[in-house]
């Protein structure tokens, strides 16, 4: 996409009497278009910096641009039908308008009247009156198309795309999920489950789950034992618990992954654990919370920033390290570890649900550099680690390249031996991808983290 025009000025600015939570979204998408930006991280941001939004003006606002940008790929298809030029030469602003108000036309129910007048007026006030005039002649035509089930239907295409474009997916993810799945009877509930906004989960870290179920009003999550779950949502910075640190927001999955290492069998001793890529922290401070008395517990991460995170989570925790470093050059000895955690880098394809701008943010070319940093990572983590202790491999991703595909290479080597996760988890069904682990949100409820565990055998 082509660079936003100098000197723009924020649209909030020029127009107060705009559709505040429209407006809302508007810039969400700006945000994720122009700068790279997170939703997850900008959307929460917005909202409070505009408290004459209420509650409902933020729900349709949060609605609106998580939407849009999952379905962004359904929603170009069809605008590549209606516009005379490429979508990539139009102005951007005005892409990310057209997309706004096709979604609130095909999925929503808007009146079409208000979908495109609404949407008109904030391309009149943020861009001009000339592309007012091209996003209500398009936007006209959308709705004149019908909805959702319609569009599809006129867009036709193979299977694949059928299916790409009715659950607002790449074409290369439904390929990657019918790989990591193994079948197709699953793949459908697989790629819809990732457009359903997640429930809110947290862990008690340092505290019980009794006290934090009945602080924040939630639910004990089904699979770990620290997890609560918080099934209407709500913002979990307001319990005194997570404000303090010891709870804190973290998926249920994120949870098992590190009580994967905790659980793992051990030959010999066991005092040293290495958290090898911790940033931001999450899975350390769980660590630091389970490890038996005496265990000393390193955190690193080679970015300073992360690492930073890592130490304000672990603040106050005794017989902890951290450090700026990179596990493939690690500053510690080999063999220095009796448990590994390497939670590596990667697509972040398992977080969809959290993340809907990845899925058109993330390329399948992506993934082959990824895997080469995983292959050296894991190479790294096994040689930190002492023999007859364990290496936990773990990825929020299920692709094949960046999760089998990895592991296998290192179980081939003479002095490692893979040892099953399943066995680890007797209270989750449906978690075994051979001898490894695979957790599915349409399954459990949790990001789509691969587990394996590796033991170093001399």
């Amino acid at each position: 996409m082509s660079p936003r025009p100098a000197g723009r000025r924020h649209p909030a600015t020029r127009r107060p009497r705009l559709d505040g939570a429209r407006l809302t979204a508007y810039d969400v998408l700006d945000g994720v278009s122009s700068r790279g930006a997170f939703a997850n991280l900008l959307l929460p941001q917005l909202l409070r910096e505009r408290p004459e939004l209420d509650a409902r003006d933020a729900a349709f606002a949060t609605q609106l641009a998580y939407g849009t940008l999952r379905a962004q790929g359904t929603l170009d298809a069809i605008l590549a039908g209606l516009v005379s030029r490429p979508l990539a030469d139009l102005d951007p602003r005005v892409l990310d308008l057209l997309r706004l108000g096709t979604h609130q036309l095909i999925d929503l129910r808007v009146p079409s009247h208000a979908a495109v007048d609404t949407s008109v007026d904030l391309t009149r006030a943020i861009v001009g009156p000339g592309a007012a005039g091209l996003v209500n002649a398009v936007l006209r035509k959308v709705a004149a198309g019908g909805d959702r089930e319609q569009w599809l239907a006129a867009l036709g295409g193979d299977a694949e795309r059928r299916l790409a474009l009715a659950t607002d997916h790449p074409r290369w993810i439904v390929d990657a999920w019918r790989d990591a799945l193994g079948a197709d009877d699953e793949l459908e509930p697989a790629l819809l489950a990732d457009d359903v906004a997640p429930e809110v989960h947290l862990v008690a870290r340092r505290t019980g789950r009794d006290a934090l179920v009945a602080e924040s009003g939630g639910e004990p999550g089904p699979w770990s034992p620290y997890a609560v779950r918080l099934p209407g949502g709500g913002d979990p910075g307001r319990l005194a618990s997570v404000r303090s640190g010891v709870a804190a927001v973290q998926d249920e999955g994120s949870q098992l992954a590190a009580l994967l290492l905790a659980r793992a069998p051990l030959e010999g001793r066991d005092e040293a654990w290495l958290d090898m890529c911790a940033g931001p922290g999450g899975k350390a401070g769980l660590l630091a919370a389970v490890r038996p008395a005496g265990v000393r517990l390193t955190a690193a991460d080679r970015a300073p920033h992360r690492a930073d995170l890592v130490r304000t989570t672990l603040a106050g925790e005794a017989d902890v390290e951290v450090l700026a470093a990179d596990g493939r050059e690690a500053p510690w000895a080999a063999g220095a570890f009796d448990r590994v955690l390497l939670d590596a880098p990667c697509t972040g394809l398992g977080a969809l649900r959290r993340r809907p701008e990845v899925r058109w943010r993330r390329t399948e070319e992506d993934v082959v550099p990824l895997v080469e940093l995983q292959l050296e990572l894991l190479a790294g983590a096994l040689a930190s680690v002492r023999p007859g202790g364990v290496v936990a491999y773990v990825t929020c991703s299920p692709h094949t390249e960046e999760t089998t595909g990895v592991v296998d290479v290192a179980a081939a080597r003479d002095d490692v031996e893979v040892l099953p996760v399943a066995p680890l988890f007797p209270e989750v069904p449906g978690i075994s991808r051979g001898d490894y682990g695979q957790l599915w949100p349409h399954r459990h409820g949790t990001d789509a983290m691969f587990m394996a565990l590796l033991r170093r055998v001399r």
